[in-house]
């Protein structure tokens, strides 16, 4: 049976929430249950996506693995090596070392994550969860806007 666009415009649902996260100390973290707390409308969707946007420019979003820390601390060693900070030719220096760096870090990763909804849950990979990536030594507390929708 196919649906018109009008009838599946009659039974979209669309969520949409902001969550601002605790402070969290420089590196990468597991946010996924914290997201799934915050917007539990999920569940009312069979099918659909959730899209998880950061609304800032020195900490990103990315989905990677969500059982063995030591991978966290493996990005955090990597990301450090690959963009190191107080490089003699960084220009944007006034806000502190760790500042330039996690702006390229954070474009680096992105700032957004979309995930499929399969009958009312995140479909991810078993071994996959949702990352904070915090570039800053002292980034504070980071905004999120997520919007869950679908049928």
């Amino acid at each position: 049976m196919k649906l018109s666009v009008l009838n599946a415009y009659k039974i979209m649902k669309c969520f949409q929430k902001q969550l601002k996260l605790k402070p969290y100390a420089r590196g990468f973290h597991l946010i996924t249950d914290t997201i799934l707390n915050a917007i539990p409308e999920i569940g009312q969707i069979q099918m659909g996506q959730l899209q998880v946007f950061i609304k800032h420019t020195s900490a990103s979003l990315t989905i990677n693995e969500n059982a063995d820390f030591t991978v966290r601390e493996d990005f955090e060693a990597h990301f450090n090596k690959m963009v190191p900070e107080n490089a003699p030719y960084y220009k944007h220096n006034y806000e502190g070392a760790d500042d330039m760096p996690a702006h390229i870090k954070s474009s680096l990763l992105g700032a957004s994550v979309q995930i499929p909804i399969t009958q009312g849950k995140l479909n991810l990979g078993i071994w996959q969860g949702i990352y904070l990536c915090e570039h800053r030594n002292h980034g504070g507390s980071r905004e999120l806007v997520m919007t869950a929708f679908g049928v």
